[in-house]
């Protein structure tokens, strides 16, 4: 377990605080394609009010899949200005884990995506329309 524990805290990357409206949410930053490619797979647990903030370009449709991901989690879609867009909820683990082109995509148009354990962006108060303060996000980097 110990073991575990700290291979995870060593692959974390750079975190920020996000205020949402019903909790502070502690986000690593995934800003370069490889860190969001990567993402939160092989993750087997995520304490509550944390996850990771996606940075993208620009604001445009962005995909995202639950391969190698190991729990549920919320997907939230968020505009350039800050404005939440889409909340995928309770998005399921695969089981068992389909070829490539057979897991479902979720998308939407977005510039963040921020992903959070499953039932956490309600909780937290997080739904369409919502406006995040997102300036101290960075940017994305090469």
């Amino acid at each position: 377990m110990f073991k575990a524990l700290l291979a995870t805290m060593l692959a974390l990357l750079p975190t920020i605080v996000v205020h949402a409206p019903k909790a502070d949410l502690t986000l690593e930053t995934a800003r370069t394609a490889s860190q969001r490619e990567h993402g939160l797979m092989n993750r087997t647990e995520l304490a509550p009010h944390t996850g990771m903030i996606f940075v993208f370009d620009r604001d445009e449709f962005v995909d995202f899949w639950m391969k190698n991901t190991l729990l549920p989690l919320d997907m939230i879609f968020i505009g350039a200005d800050g404005t939440v867009r889409r909340v995928y909820a309770n998005v399921p683990v695969l089981h068992p884990e389909p070829s490539d082109e057979r897991i479902p995509l979720e998308g939407a148009q977005a510039k963040y995506v921020i992903e959070l354990g499953a039932g956490e962006a309600s909780k937290d108060g997080i739904a369409a329309g919502v406006k995040l303060d997102l300036r101290g996000v960075p940017s994305p980097a090469p």
